[in-house]
């Protein structure tokens, strides 16, 4: 992939990255517990009927520098295990607030560091879990993992419990970067660890960050070919984003010196085409699949899907219901984002009621807008006719919510980031790399916006 340089220029700028629309820092906190709780209600008769539930582990042993996750440094068993208590005692509550005949398709443990956790612990919020929920056939049951905190015995003691997805966080082969980082590696080199995991039937995902410091082309080569040699059933290489605003300790990251954006581009292109050349089909920005996997076929039978978790299929796709500090319940009309500290969390659920902290409570137009979003960032193509008939309005109707926008299409094409006609648009190759700045030209609220976010490359 060649990308021109005219156009990193011009689209190097604060754009959202829109895991949600409206993106998290729409959220507000003006609201009830009563609204909070029809929305919850309201879901129910909503699409999709599906339960996919988000677990949040904010506890790590150590900080990674680069990490803009809600994590807790944390080595006191007592507080861990209130932790574990009160989570069991939130998903029983959740259970309370939804219809019996919903069924799961996704778990998805994030954090924080999941496995950093006993496994006893892992063990007991499943079988709540599974006590109080049904699944639908073949659900997704994945975790985040650190692999420095990975053993075989952990790893059979998750795939006993059910887990039949594991993301391994490998972020960069060269100890260096590493160093810089802050992160330990693998006790257990990876190669072994993935097939290890793959020859029990479970699917391996390896994720990378470029953007780091002491990262080259290079070096990021050799990561990449190691990662290629290693064969994961999925890799993705995502974009360090820089905001020390926000995250204090990556301040630390600056005196090492961070790739400026044209070396980041050049990053980017050689992991793309190192993958892409060697069996992977590029899935969105970021995320590379094997040609016979689920999101591969998806993605070609335009039919992908994605929450803040990933990339997904229809079928396991379900409106997103979190459980624990911080994580986002994202519903067909709302966003609920639980609070940030342990502490409050605690009281919260303890009180009886679910530890909401932020919500978003979706328009119409807003919804349309989100799925226009989602249909670029997932299948890089959008037929307005799919969308019309969706809501069930007219084609027109949904054009002119954005008509001033439109025009900025017409310049996207020139520049030879998409193609359009009055039906349909196609994000071209190259476009891809742009999709964030291409979302954003659909997106109303960005043409008036004093939000901050970090910028696209």
């Amino acid at each position: 992939m060649n990308i021109p340089q005219e156009l990193l220029k011009k689209y190097n700028v604060p754009t959202p990255r829109y895991t949600s629309y409206p993106p998290a820092n729409y959220f507000h906190e003006s609201f009830s517990n009563d609204e909070v709780n029809k929305s919850i209600t309201l879901s129910n008769l909503e699409q999709p009927q599906n339960i996919s539930l988000y677990i949040h582990i904010p506890f790590c042993n150590k900080l990674c520098f680069y990490c803009g996750c809600n994590t807790v440094i944390c080595k006191e068993d007592n507080l861990i295990n209130s932790y574990i208590n009160t989570l069991k005692k939130e998903i029983i509550l959740l259970k309370s607030k939804l219809y019996s005949n919903r069924k799961v398709s996704q778990i998805h443990w994030g954090g924080g560091t999941p496995n950093y956790l006993p496994i006893e612990n892992i063990e007991s919020i499943m079988t709540v879990i599974v006590d109080n929920f049904d699944f639908v056939s073949g659900a997704e049951i994945a975790m985040e993992c650190h692999p420095w905190h990975l053993t075989y015995e952990y790893v059979d003691q998750l795939i006993e419990i059910g887990f039949n997805r594991l993301s391994l966080g490998v972020q960069d082969f060269n100890d260096k970067v590493m160093g810089s980082i802050n992160r330990n590696k693998s006790v257990i080199p990876i190669a072994e660890l993935t097939a290890y995991i793959k020859d029990k039937n479970v699917s391996v995902n390896l994720d990378f960050i470029y953007g780091l410091p002491f990262q080259s082309v290079d070096s990021f080569s050799e990561t990449i070919q190691k990662a290629i040699e290693i064969s994961p059933d999925r890799l993705v290489t995502f974009s360090y984003a820089h905001v020390p605003w926000i995250k204090r300790a990556q301040k630390k990251l600056e005196k090492y010196g961070l790739p400026d954006a044209h070396e980041k581009v050049k990053l980017f292109e050689t992991a793309h085409d190192l993958l892409s050349n060697n069996g992977y089909q590029a899935i969105g920005l970021d995320h590379f699949a094997k040609a016979s996997d689920e999101l591969t076929v998806a993605l070609q039978e335009k039919t992908l899907h994605r929450n803040f978790q990933g990339y997904c299929t229809r079928e396991t796709t379900g409106q997103v219901y979190a459980l624990g500090v911080s994580g986002i319940s994202q519903l067909e009309s709302s966003y609920l984002q639980s609070s940030k500290d342990v502490l409050k969390y605690t009281r919260s659920i303890d009180d009886g009621n679910l530890a909401i902290e932020k919500v978003y409570f979706l328009s119409e137009e807003e919804k349309i807008t989100r799925e226009i979003i989602n249909e670029l960032m997932c299948n890089l193509y959008l037929s307005w006719d799919a969308i019309a008939n969706q809501f069930k309005v007219a084609k027109s109707e949904i054009k002119n919510i954005s008509d001033s926008l439109l025009q900025q299409l017409k310049t996207l094409e020139v520049e030879g980031l998409i193609k359009y006609n009055e039906s349909e648009i196609f994000v071209t190759e190259v476009g891809k790399f742009f999709i964030r700045n291409i979302a954003s030209a659909v997106d109303p609220k960005m043409q008036n916006t004093s939000k901050n976010f970090s910028k696209a490359l």
